[in-house]
């Protein structure tokens, strides 16, 4: 199951994370239809990457101010982290298989 991230956690659970292995931000809305087919896809690549990657999803209704912050201005979109930095952007639904070629190039 992927991680639920929000304001208070996300400069640990990502940024500071990041250093150590990658981390896969979900940024979606429960109104958005694209994130609610892109949900069940990040969930299942997140049970298939395990432990080598961390994959999680930030509402942007509740964590405007992460949104913001790094410029997410459509849904779904994903981020990449490496290093505490943003390494890659995604907007709109992607298949597993996409995603996880973008994130193998971290791992």
């Amino acid at each position: 199951m992927s991680m639920e991230f929000n304001s208070e956690n996300f400069k640990k659970e990502v940024v500071e994370a990041s250093k150590e292995k990658p981390v896969l931000v979900d940024f979606f809305a429960e109104w958005c239809g694209p994130c609610k087919m892109q949900g069940p896809i990040v969930d299942e690549l997140a049970k298939e990457i395990g432990d080598k990657a961390i994959i999680g999803k930030l509402n942007i209704e509740s964590t405007e101010d992460v949104a913001g912050e790094y410029g997410v201005m459509s849904i779904p979109t994903m981020l990449v982290f490496k290093d505490g930095e943003v390494k890659e952007t995604m907007t709109g639904l992607r298949e597993k298989g996409a995603l996880k070629e973008i994130l193998k190039k971290y791992l």
